[in-house]
């Protein structure tokens, strides 16, 4: 697994951890959360990430849609949140699967991108939202 990889993952895990002590808090009481926009954003990361890893040949096999799965079990606080969370990862998965069918060069630099993106997502979610 690349240095970019192991960034985001070692991101995703601390936001989750962040993200369940907030939203189990301060937000009990709305489906909303104020890092919501950010949040599907990541999600739409995970699944192109997913979708594009595979077709690179990085035989990760599932990684990547157990990172959204775990994503989604410290978010997913109601059936409307978790449709908005797998909506957005099918997005970002359906997307580049009509954009890519092989893996070209511009398929490794979109990895590259989504990988760097989504560790700032994590980061600044993370530090916007401390737990």
């Amino acid at each position: 697994m690349t240095r970019h990889c192991r960034k985001l993952c070692q991101y995703l895990v601390m936001l989750m951890l962040a993200l369940s002590a907030v939203g189990g808090q301060a937000f009990a009481a709305s489906d909303s959360k104020p890092y919501d926009d950010r949040l599907m954003r990541l999600s739409e990361i995970l699944g192109a990430i997913h979708y594009l890893r595979e077709l690179c040949g990085a035989n990760e096999g599932q990684y990547w849609r157990d990172r959204m799965h775990d994503l989604m079990n410290a978010e997913g606080s109601t059936a409307l949140r978790r449709a908005k969370l797998t909506r957005a990862f099918n997005q970002g998965y359906r997307s580049y699967s009509r954009t890519y069918n092989t893996c070209s060069p511009s398929a490794q630099t979109a990895i590259t991108r989504f990988l760097s993106e989504g560790s700032e997502l994590s980061d600044g979610m993370l530090k916007a939202f401390p737990n």
